[in-house]
């Protein structure tokens, strides 16, 4: 039998399919139970993921040969990699981790697409300072970021995160491709992300054509300065052609989350984040409020599942902590009418938005296939140990 719970969701009241073992649901549409109510993201992890996952002296091992293959051949340059840091924790201790303990001097990369909290902002100061490391921080033009931003409002779309991501992504690695930068180190791990969020909730980030093609219908003004890659270009010509290679530090040793959150925060002044990816004021009220509050999807049950597969919570405490919104009650009028100013709209015209029928990742252009036929091919040849989307 199915272990199920119904809730009163944001959209509407549903009884929901439980996965017995982790916290996924239906309103994942594509989640699939096996006879014993176990879903496929835990099955997916158990079989593709955990087998091939080394966290052992071996694997620590391994990081600390690439790492010692790094530091020779960019012994005459100032720095040895790059590191995309945003402020949440696991970039944060990715810098941490990278310097003292790998001993690389990386380059921190910062993208500024004006949305950071006053927490991220210290974050990224206090670690950077104390651990005597270079911030490079690259702003992205406003003006088209925010004309952006609004057109995925209007698209109707979930992923309304994507101009954010995509910039991120983007200008690092357009960066590190003029500077010739052949070593990319990021935050991506298994530990805290081995569940995927389902493509529905949030489609690919990286699809330049989808982007292109919702700023066109909706979009006001022309991207000049805004960067914009795709998947072959990032996938295909900078690791094969450009021999760009991109890590994952966190993936070859135990990586503890809140052991990881408290350590920084006793020994850097790191602050702590209500939720994974609140070091975005954007993302906090997309993630938080718009996407449950208009999609009915809570991207909690991806985090905590994620956790709960790597030993990290218990699903009695993940079930109990879904039971509360994921938004604060008493300050979302407030953060409400703070993304409408800073979009240089009226709440009213945000709450339009909120009210406009749903649209999918589907009613645009994509590159959907080249996504799909791509991810089969890097499973293929064991470069891909993911779980589906």
């Amino acid at each position: 039998m199915f272990n199920m719970y119904a809730i009163v969701s944001e959209v509407g009241e549903v009884d929901l399919k439980v996965c017995r073992n982790c916290v996924m649901d239906t309103t994942d549409s594509k989640i699939v139970f096996d006879s014993t109510g176990t879903c496929d993201h835990c099955n997916t992890f158990w079989k593709d993921i955990e087998p091939k996952w080394d966290t052992s002296e071996k694997g620590w091992g391994q990081i600390s040969k690439i790492a010692d293959d790094i530091k020779r051949q960019n012994s005459d340059k100032d720095f040895d990699c790059i590191i995309g840091m945003s402020g949440g924790i696991d970039s944060s201790y990715l810098v941490y981790l990278a310097k003292e303990k790998l001993g690389l001097r990386p380059l921190v990369f910062h993208v500024d697409a004006g949305w950071n909290s006053q927490q991220a902002v210290n974050n990224i100061e206090q670690i950077v300072d104390r651990l005597d490391l270079d911030l490079y921080t690259e702003v992205i033009d406003w003006e088209e970021m925010k004309d952006l931003q609004l057109a995925y409002f209007k698209s109707g779309v979930p992923h309304i995160d994507t101009p954010q991501d995509h910039a991120f992504f983007a200008t690092m690695y357009k960066f590190a491709n003029k500077h010739g930068i052949k070593h990319i180190l990021t935050g991506g791990n298994y530990s805290t992300e081995c569940i995927r969020n389902p493509i529905e909730w949030m489609y690919y980030q990286s699809d330049s054509i989808q982007l292109k093609d919702i700023h066109r219908k909706h979009g006001t003004r022309p991207l000049k300065n805004y960067r914009v890659t795709n998947i072959l270009w990032h996938k295909v010509y900078l690791p094969y052609i450009k021999g760009i290679k991109v890590y994952r530090p966190l993936d070859y040793m135990v990586y503890n989350k809140e052991e990881a959150t408290q350590f920084l925060v006793d020994n850097y002044g790191y602050q702590r984040y209500a939720q994974k990816h609140f070091e975005s004021r954007f993302t906090k009220f997309y993630e938080g409020y718009w996407l449950p509050k208009k999609f009915g999807f809570d991207t909690r049950k991806v985090q905590f599942s994620s956790l709960i597969l790597t030993g990290q919570m218990s699903r009695s405490e993940a079930l109990e902590l879904l039971e509360k919104k994921s938004y604060d009650e008493e300050s979302i009028a407030h953060d409400f009418e703070y993304i409408a100013t800073k979009l240089d709209i009226t709440v009213d015209e945000l709450q339009e938005y909120m009210d406009a029928p749903n649209k999918t990742y589907r009613d645009y252009k994509s590159q959907q296939t080249i996504y799909e036929v791509g991810a089969l091919i890097m499973k293929f040849l064991g470069l891909e140990k993911g779980g589906k989307r």
